[in-house]
């Protein structure tokens, strides 16, 4: 893959993840489950965005998962412990300029079986 290939896909998530964004919010009740996947690890965080705060997080590098379907399902049960330690139960999902399809699909379908209403 050429340089402005690369460059052209980043800007083109982004774009999407502006489009996103512009339509959706969370709160402390219901908060926007971002998610970021690299191609080694997937990052998710539960962000509050009236008050600007991140209030769960999980990390595929802490629990040494791959960026794949498997380790998508993995990160998930995770973190849907944390937003249910954190009492949440209904999320806003942002798949954050991504298709929802592969990973990003696994992580949400995994969040909805753990009993996080998306």
């Amino acid at each position: 893959m050429t340089a402005n290939t690369l460059k052209r896909k980043i800007s083109l998530r982004i774009k999407r993840k502006r489009k996103i964004r512009a339509n959706i919010s969370g709160s402390a009740v219901c908060p926007r489950i971002s998610i970021f996947k690299s191609n080694r690890t997937i990052y998710a965080q539960a962000i509050d965005d009236t008050n600007s705060k991140t209030l769960c997080a999980s990390s595929g590098t802490a629990l040494k998962i791959k960026a794949n379907k498997d380790g998508a399902a993995i990160l998930a049960k995770d973190f849907a412990e944390k937003l249910k330690a954190a009492k949440i139960s209904e999320a806003i999902f942002d798949r954050n300029g991504y298709l929802y399809h592969g990973v990003v699909a696994a992580f949400a379908d995994a969040l909805r079986k753990n009993g996080i209403k998306l």
